[in-house]
């Protein structure tokens, strides 16, 4: 054989063997990782005490792995601050709006992310129809919605979040003192699940003030979302959490977590001596379920409609886990 030869089957081994050694298979799932991130903070471009450069380093400082800016009716674009502030897998800055409308004295506010310019709010002949109005124009703008602090000004009750289509996201927990978190969400939650909505529950802090820290202000690190994706881009960690691939927390973190199409299997990461409840809920708000300790776990039953959990540590922390749904056609 010619020195050629030799040097081109040479060549085409050594390519074979990095095909080998770094090509995924198309049945091969990417490993996946946690991010925590925060979806709703506000700037200096609405009612924050603080430039995006100020508020985007919070967080960074802070570890989480991604935010987004969601001034009202305001696009601060976080371009120019992703530019020096993103990291590749470390910080990303995820574009975001509050879209804030009102229908007489009901604040009717839905955050949108991953858009490219302003949304202008939609006012309605009632609360109902204002909030709807405002989620169609988010979706029809190619952004996704989510529903802020249903019970800020006690404006969204339980028949209109079961009613509103399209939705997907709502927050059941947010960290501003003024929201009324504990005031029923999660019946709330139940009703609209109940009534065949798959939505979600984020957990946000509406973080306003940076400067001044103390009770009764508006801080951040209240609340948080940790995503369970492939990479940290807008496009994975929104997705994600499109399908429900996350857990909302005020402070309990999930070690594991396993969602399908038929169980919820969780084991939660210890932190100092504090103790762990796992109340697992479905159709109608029914208690299917409770656990103490650090795994839990539960398979639905003919009946159960879906099945969520909400966790709770000794210490008054909580967490969320995303609603699972029978397979279809069981």
């Amino acid at each position: 054989m010619g020195t050629g030869r030799v040097r081109i089957g040479l060549f085409f081994a050594a390519a074979l063997a990095w095909v080998a050694g770094t090509a995924r298979l198309p049945s091969q799932s990417p490993e996946l990782r946690w991010y925590k991130g925060n979806l709703h903070s506000h700037t200096i471009n609405s009612d924050g005490d603080s430039s995006p450069d100020a508020v985007a380093r919070w967080y960074k400082e802070q570890s989480y792995h991604f935010l987004a800016l969601t001034d009202h009716n305001y696009f601060t674009d976080p371009q120019g601050l992703e530019a020096f502030l993103g990291a590749k897998d470390r910080f990303l800055l995820i574009t975001g709006e509050e879209v804030t409308s009102r229908y007489g004295k009901a604040p009717i506010h839905v955050n949108a992310f991953r858009l490219q310019h302003t949304i202008e709010p939609f006012f309605g002949e009632d609360i109902p129809t204002t909030l709807q109005g405002n989620v169609d124009s988010i979706r029809g703008s190619g952004a996704i919605p989510s529903l802020n602090h249903p019970q800020f000004g006690w404006a969204i009750d339980a028949a209109t979040l079961a009613g509103v289509r399209d939705l997907g996201l709502f927050e059941v927990y947010n960290a501003h003192p003024a929201t009324n978190n504990e005031w029923g969400l999660e019946e709330m939650w139940d009703s609209a699940l109940s009534a065949g909505r798959e939505i979600f529950g984020i957990a946000v802090d509406d973080a306003h003030e940076f400067k001044r820290f103390g009770s009764g202000r508006s801080n951040p690190g209240g609340g948080w979302v940790e995503v369970l994706a492939p990479e940290l881009s807008e496009e994975a960690i929104l997705g994600a959490v499109g399908r429900g691939e996350f857990y909302a927390s005020t402070g309990v973190k999930i070690e594991q977590l396993r969602r399908d199409r038929g169980q919820l299997q969780i084991k939660v990461a210890q932190n100092s001596d504090r103790q762990y409840r796992t109340v697992f809920v479905g159709k109608g708000g029914r208690i299917l379920a409770r656990e103490t300790g650090l795994e839990a776990t539960y398979r639905l039953r003919p009946g159960d409609g879906y099945v969520r959990a909400t966790i709770i540590d000794s210490n008054g922390g909580k967490a969320w886990v995303q609603p699972v749904f029978p397979a279809k056609g069981s």
